[in-house]
């Protein structure tokens, strides 16, 4: 069971450092992807990579999104022989404690992806909090099923066959949109998510690339094209439900 962590970062620099540090202490090789930051960012992010023999920096030319950057860092933890990738954010707001935690899950449960269920404070901004209420709404539908108690926390644990297979079958979001949409399409091919409680903060200096009007818009498309994927699958949801029921 070979782990990695995947990290994508845009413009991340103030908590980069101490996170890759703290990281260090887990000894699992680290793969970041620098999604077109700035050329000062960059040039900090390529240091660091010369300092932390544990890391790998992958570039991309043209900013892809979070998404696409978590599907690059999938992709190539995937070639390099790992079975599974830990996605932690750059920003700060995971909860580093809860490491062990997710990797005793994943060894209890090898097959499901790990993700977090968030606790937070009052640093959460109001609108990304009932955001997530919404979303789940529409996950209950996509999915006829309770069990994806979250799909917006980006602290997971992926397998990496199940994950890749998705990938290159189908064309996920690549933006904030990616988060939602892999965790419900890898729920309908029969991949399960385990969830743990975990802490997320939104630290005062940092900085999010949420688009309030974009991201919004995109997710909303996104739970559209589910709701009609989910109509063609009635049946299978249905008999799946009734069999874990007996």
């Amino acid at each position: 069971m070979k782990y990695c962590f995947v990290i994508p970062n845009y413009n991340h620099a103030d908590y980069v450092e101490s996170l890759i540090e703290s990281l260090n202490a887990f000894e699992l090789p680290i793969i970041m992807v620098n999604d077109a930051s700035d050329s000062s960012i960059t040039t900090q992010l390529i240091a660091l990579s010369e300092q932390h023999s544990s890391l790998t920096l992958l570039h991309h030319e043209t900013n892809q999104g979070k998404g696409g950057a978590v599907q690059t860092g999938l992709l190539f933890a995937h070639s390099q022989g790992f079975d599974y990738a830990i996605q932690i954010d750059a920003d700060g707001q995971h909860c580093l404690d809860d490491i062990n935690k997710l990797l005793a899950l994943s060894k209890d449960h090898p097959n499901d992806v790990i993700s977090g269920k968030p606790i937070y404070d009052e640093s959460v901004p109001k609108h990304r909090y009932w955001a997530r209420y919404i979303t789940h709404f529409w996950v209950v539908i996509e999915t006829l099923s309770f069990k994806l108690k979250d799909t917006m926390c980006g602290y997971r644990i992926y397998p990496l066959v199940p994950s890749v297979a998705l990938i290159n079958d189908v064309n996920l979001g690549k933006r904030m949109d990616f988060d939602i949409e892999v965790l419900v399409r890898l729920f309908w091919r029969g991949t399960v998510t385990q969830f743990f409680d975990t802490k997320v903060i939104y630290p005062e200096s940092g900085i999010s690339h949420f688009k309030a009007f974009e991201d919004n818009v995109r997710i909303s498309w996104m739970h559209t094209r589910l709701c009609f994927g989910m109509l063609i699958r009635i049946p299978s949801l249905i008999v799946r439900k009734f069999k874990k029921d007996e």
